[in-house]
């Protein structure tokens, strides 16, 4: 499970980048909604489906999002409606990292859960350097599905 944010995050955010969380696990989303919250960063809302995710998306920057939710295998949809029709930085948090096609669709990239709260810290800011011109390291557990960075 995940633990305490790691004191190393050094690219500067701001309160106006916002985190939707799509995880039909709830103990598991309010984990991710803390190492957020640590950073400095708000959370757009939690979700643990597709019609709650898509409520949320138009006030969400990036999107966390897993791939077998409340209503079944939706993640992928979701997270390529979230990218492609809302500017969504999409990161999928899969313990089946497998299901996700490389160079598909939007998303950016996907995690191996379990995913530990530097892991996420350093994910979300190499998505925040991309965006604002800054600079970051890609994170190693991070499997990039496209040249967006």
């Amino acid at each position: 499970m995940l633990t305490s944010v790691t004191s190393g995050w050094q690219t500067p955010v701001s309160e106006e980048h916002r985190v939707l969380i799509v995880e039909d696990e709830f103990l598991i989303a309010l984990d991710v909604a803390d190492t957020v919250e640590a950073m400095g960063l708000k959370v757009a809302g939690l979700a643990n489906g597709r019609n709650p995710a898509l409520a949320l998306a138009q006030s969400a920057d990036i999107a966390l999002v897993d791939v077998n939710l409340a209503d079944g295998k939706t993640g992928p949809s979701i997270g390529r409606e979230l990218a492609e029709k809302y500017g969504v930085a999409v990161i999928f948090m899969t313990a089946n990292p497998e299901e996700i096609e490389a160079g598909s669709y939007g998303p950016l990239g996907v995690l191996t859960k379990p995913v530990m709260p530097h892991v996420i810290e350093q994910t979300i800011g190499y998505i925040l350097a991309g965006r604002t011109g800054g600079y970051a390291e890609l994170p190693r557990e991070l499997r990039v599905l496209q040249s967006a960075h």
